[in-house]
């Protein structure tokens, strides 16, 4: 038998969210809620407007950037999934690090996934605002922040419903936009688009070639990366309030892999085939509506930029969802402020309101620093789902081997090559890790993110110990 650490009683009730009897949390998102979460809930800032900034650093190697990341992902997700199915908890993978390591593990997790999306919801606020003030020159950008920020809060603050019926509209706007995107762009890519010519291979060969600026810009561009798939993890936290949260989370995690090929590496791909990299109006514009006011569709730069908006605050909306519900988690197992604990008609209003504050906060930094607090953000949050990935990574193998001796008829969703593949994700996390320590430009995210890996854990490690203490006293 293996050791397990004695699981208090308010810890018992996220083991089962599933359960109606089991979490006071409701399950008033439906299925079709979940698939559409999964397919373009988190499609937000790091990919229609941090990817900019990577293919400006990276150049046409971002595709490779995009797919690295993206196989990465996928593992990570799959053993994310292989957990959920077994375990759907609301804490998600912060309750399966605390099983499998230990609570100070949960801690950690839990509250650096918590700081995640709550600089998310700065960066998406922030980047909504700056398409508005594009619009409509002369408007401040914190203002809007502020209306953004008002909004989605409040939207929180209502039934789960709620928050599945606006991601569902939301996630399929984004989706049909950019299956559209893609099918012009082939088109152009194939000369066969109306009033274009194939670029062939020159926007990929020639201006410095695949890696204009070497490896070092190849870096940039897998932070700017990952920063883009961070987030795809909510889908298993949301699946928590479903009603059928085994069946959810393995629909949702199978349609992790083909979203990741086609809208995250197929985009890029297009877009840097159509597109000379060092074109300015990929950081100015936006990559997706420089590419289409490139082609010359009349007008379709400024309805992508009605797109971005709306994916924008979409992502705004999934992960003030999603924060609130980790930090619920962590404070119903005893790991955070007990105020935040409180629930109204099911929905912890407490959270929510804590998780949108530094939203708030934003406002006032996107007054005082309106032109570079946008690239400081997505730069502080990069190594962050780095560590989380690793957590989940170590939690799956510890948890497997459990699940195999004890219930393997829990194992509904399976990691492919266990154990193989595992190591081989914790390799490359490692490995992007030490990339990010050596590079100069990334070395300050990394050693920011250090910092908070440690004191986090020392925090989590120190309230264990006392844990333990109480109880055997």
């Amino acid at each position: 038998m293996s050791q397990r650490t004695a699981t208090p009683p308010e810890q018992q009730e996220d083991r089962t969210p599933g359960d109606p009897a089991g979490s006071p949390l409701g399950n008033g998102l439906k299925q079709r809620h979940l698939s559409m979460i999964a397919l373009g809930g988190v499609i937000g800032a790091g990919l229609f407007v941090g990817s900019g900034a990577g293919i400006a650093a990276a150049g046409p190697s971002i595709v490779l950037a995009y797919a690295v990341s993206g196989l990465l992902v996928m593992f990570v997700m799959r053993m994310l999934g292989e957990m959920s199915a077994a375990n759907p908890a609301s804490g998600s993978f912060s309750v399966h690090a605390e099983r499998a390591i230990g609570p100070w593990a949960g801690f950690t997790a839990g509250w650096m996934f918590w700081i995640l999306l709550c600089v998310g919801v700065a960066i998406e606020a922030i980047g909504a605002a700056h398409i508005v003030t594009g619009w409509l020159p002369g408007t401040p950008s914190w203002m809007w922040v502020l209306i953004f920020m008002a909004v989605f809060c409040g939207s929180n603050l209502g039934a789960v419903a709620n928050f599945g019926e606006f991601e569902f509209w939301f996630s399929a706007l984004k989706i049909g936009a950019i299956a559209l995107f893609l099918g012009l762009g082939v088109l152009a890519v194939l000369g066969v688009l109306p009033g274009t010519s194939s670029p062939g291979t020159a926007n990929l060969l020639h201006d410095g070639g695949l890696l204009p600026h070497g490896v070092d810009g190849l870096l940039v561009g897998l932070l700017a990366s990952v920063v883009a798939y961070g987030g795809l993890e909510t889908v298993t936290i949301a699946a928590a309030e479903s009603e059928d949260p085994v069946r959810g989370v393995a629909k949702a995690v199978k349609t992790t892999m083909w979203r990741i090929a086609i809208v995250y590496v197929g985009s890029m791909l297009v877009i840097v085939t159509l597109l000379p990299w060092n074109d300015p109006a990929v950081t100015e514009q936006g990559p997706y509506a420089a590419t289409l006011d490139h082609l010359g569709i009349p007008a379709a730069g400024q309805v992508m930029n009605v797109v971005i908006l709306i994916a924008l605050l979409s992502a705004m909306n999934a992960n003030i969802y999603g924060s609130s519900r980790m930090a619920y988690s962590l404070v119903s197992r005893g790991q955070g402020p007990k105020a935040l604990g409180k629930l109204t008609h099911q929905v912890p209003r407490r959270a929510v309101l804590a998780s949108s504050g530094f939203g708030f906060v934003t406002v006032l930094l996107s007054y005082w620093y309106p032109e570079t607090l946008f690239a400081w953000l997505l730069n502080m949050v990069g190594g962050v789902i780095l560590i989380v990935w690793g957590f989940i990574a170590v939690s799956q193998f510890v948890l497997r081997r459990r699940m195999e001796r004890e219930d393997p008829q829990k194992l509904v969703v399976r990691m492919w090559g266990f154990p193989y593949l595992t190591w081989v994700a914790l390799a490359g996390v490692a490995g992007v890790l030490v990339l990010m320590a050596v590079g100069e430009d990334t070395r300050v995210q990394v050693l920011f993110t250090g910092g908070l890996t440690v004191a986090l854990a020392v925090t989590g490690y120190v309230r264990q110990r006392a844990a333990a203490t109480r109880a055997a006293g």
